[in-house]
């Protein structure tokens, strides 16, 4: 069970946090810090782990962005899976049946993840691939013509179509009917499971607003693998560093530059880690290994058993940031883990 409280080191780790943030309010010049320091930043020293990468994937199942820093809104990082390619009856195409998709480059302007800041008639998501003309989406304007009846992983609702440039551009690379939508944010909700983290809510990603993991647990894979894999196999969004390998696991609540995120439950993977981001084609491997390791029969002996494998944390912010006013994640944010469970056989899945 999920211990009630807290152990020592962590109550000790959160009062040495407490400490230093009176020390920079009431005694800045002697600590040789502006007001405005950060706590977290202070106490660096004792923190679990840092953020060493943040992605963002603007269209789902295309390739990510790798940011030095992303504002949180209440669905997830700014920007992060508005965007999604369908079929002709509205039907989510994802890599797990259209793996060409990793092969989709997009970028955003650097100033598109800046705290407050909003697109002029000049700012574009710029979409290219290989043999293919590049494909300009305008930031500042959304489409105006509705989409019903776009749907993924078992929800339904409308969209704003991007138009016939865009579907002309995908149906082109796919080689089948396509277009391409925006969520439709001013009129759809998408909750998450309130099973796991109610009142919470995303757009096209999966299912959680955020997904972390750590460059040791990613390393110590590597070890078991025949050919070591990239970390974009697993497409997280949050990639932090000096934990002990597969610690998220055990993760219940962190904090990060002030903000509290909830671990939910641990991710459960499909067949998209198999497929090699700078070709798209899918192999055994790592799944082929992570069923031997971090499989339920592994990982969760005593629980039911159905045949998942797992390789991140899914998580949620206990916060509620408005967009437009968004507050800010960076790469080198300290990671402080306030909860956690004794084992990955303890934490939800």
């Amino acid at each position: 069970m999920r211990s009630l409280q807290r152990t020592k080191e962590e109550e000790v780790k959160r009062v040495s946090v407490f400490a230093w943030e009176l020390k920079i309010i009431f005694f800045p010049k002697e600590q040789g810090m502006e007001k405005t320091a950060s706590s977290t930043e202070a106490a660096a020293a004792v923190a679990d782990a840092k953020i060493s990468s943040i992605f963002i994937y603007p269209i789902k199942s295309c390739r990510g962005i790798s940011v030095p820093q992303a504002p949180l809104t209440p669905t997830g990082f700014r920007w992060d899976r508005h965007w999604l390619v369908v079929n002709q009856k509205g039907r989510a195409y994802s890599q797990r049946a259209e793996a060409k998709l990793a092969l989709v480059e997009v970028n955003l302007p650097k100033e598109a993840f800046y705290e407050g800041w909003e697109p002029t008639e000049n700012t574009y998501m710029e979409i290219k691939s290989p043999g293919m003309d590049l494909l300009k989406i305008s930031l500042c304007k959304p489409p105006q013509v509705v989409a019903d009846g776009v749907s993924i992983l078992g929800w339904s609702g409308s969209a704003l179509d991007e138009g016939d440039e865009a579907s002309k551009w995908f149906t082109d690379f796919l080689g089948k009917p396509s277009r391409m939508v925006r969520f439709n944010a001013a009129s759809e909700t998408r909750p998450v499971d309130p099973v796991y983290a109610q009142g919470h809510s995303i757009m096209f990603s999966d299912q959680y607003p955020f997904m972390l993991t750590s460059q040791e647990s990613l390393d110590a894979l590597n070890k078991l693998l025949p050919e070591p894999v990239p970390i974009n196999r697993f497409r997280p969004n949050i990639l932090v560093a000096g934990c002990e390998p597969f610690s998220e696991d055990l993760w219940t609540e962190i904090q990060i530059s002030r903000f509290s995120f909830q671990g939910v439950k641990l991710c459960a993977r499909c067949k998209v880690p198999t497929i090699n981001q700078d070709t798209a084609i899918a192999g055994p491997e790592p799944n082929e290994t992570l069923m031997k390791v971090r499989s339920d029969r592994v990982l969760r002996p005593d629980k039911k058993q159905q045949g998942k494998i797992y390789f991140g944390q899914n998580l949620v912010c206990k916060e509620s940031p408005t967009e437009g006013k968004a507050k800010m994640v960076k790469v080198g944010d300290p990671v402080y883990v306030i909860d956690k469970v004794s084992t990955a056989a303890e934490a939800a899945a």
